[in-house]
């Protein structure tokens, strides 16, 4: 599955603040990506960002 920034993702668990929404701010090895019911910013790497993403909720899909 391909993951663009800006995508908005949900996540299997939810964050402690409740949301399980998420948006993507940096794809590469690690993946940065901002709680969008707290902002909490968080650094994940590749591997444990793809087990844990349910579905893709937005995709701002680059050509």
């Amino acid at each position: 599955m391909k993951f663009f920034v800006g995508d908005i993702v949900e996540m299997k668990k939810p964050h402690p603040c409740g949301s399980n929404k998420w948006e993507i701010l940096r794809v590469g090895i690690d993946f940065r990506i901002r709680c969008l019911g707290c902002n909490h910013l968080v650094m994940i790497p590749r591997a444990k960002f793809e087990k844990r993403v349910k579905k893709v909720l937005e995709n701002t899909e680059e050509n």
